[in-house]
């Protein structure tokens, strides 16, 4: 199975997860894309969903296809949400934000009675951190200064579009901390959102229920 064909299986087991209406939190990256497009499909053969986006590109995509969203500001009460994920750990534990969304991935997370996570194989790792650094979302104001905190952690790279700095849709940067693997996830995600300058980071620990992971043989459902 292609890297595009295990994206696409992921997915479409993902839209069988659905409930015939109700509000759908909608993630961001090429696998939700497809999700996505699968839901635009849904609504258009009269299902009644609603859908809460996590970036400004999964909000563009959904409107341009039809379906219909509820406002940023919340609250809201999300039956499932559907995102990708860049690294798996067995206990279900997540590295997300390659697309820089993260901190708003984990917002809707948090308001979601189910989050169902959608990888390929390529994703699974026996420990987080062994092939990803974890994203740190940091203000704007002295994000220097947050670096030189993030450096005591692990190696520490700026997130650039191009030449540029790689802005989010809030309008903060992103440094990647290289950590190597983690022995602690949740001891991990503590300290780290303990340092002034950091909005969120990319490890998703206890949030994932479903994982639905791609490969040769057809889609795997892990649960927590």
């Amino acid at each position: 199975m292609t890297p595009e064909a295990a994206k696409s299986a992921a997915a479409r087991a993902a839209l069988e997860l659905l409930p015939p209406s109700g509000v759908i939190g909608l993630g961001t990256g090429s696998t939700a894309k497809l999700f996505i497009d699968g839901v635009a499909e849904l609504v258009r053969g009269g299902r009644q969903l609603v859908g809460v986006p996590t970036s400004e590109q999964s909000r563009r995509q959904a409107e341009a296809l039809g379906i219909p969203l509820l406002g940023d500001e919340g609250p809201w009460s999300i039956d499932v949400t559907v995102d990708g994920a860049d690294e798996v750990s067995p206990a279900l534990d997540l590295i997300k934000g390659g697309g820089g969304c993260h901190a708003r991935e984990k917002i809707v997370s948090a308001a979601s009675k189910l989050n169902v996570i959608v990888v390929d194989e390529s994703k699974l790792s026996e420990t987080l951190g062994q092939r990803w650094a974890v994203p740190v979302e940091v203000l704007t104001f002295g994000h220097a200064a947050t670096a030189r905190l993030l450096s005591g952690f692990g190696v520490v790279t700026p997130r650039k579009r191009g030449d540029a700095a790689w802005v989010t849709d809030a309008g903060n940067l992103i440094y990647d901390v290289a950590v190597g693997p983690i022995a602690s996830p949740t001891a991990l995600e503590r300290e780290l959102s303990a340092l002034p300058g950091v909005v969120d980071t990319g490890l998703f620990v206890g949030r994932a229920d479903r994982v639905l992971v791609a490969g040769a043989d057809g889609v795997r459902h892990l649960t927590r």
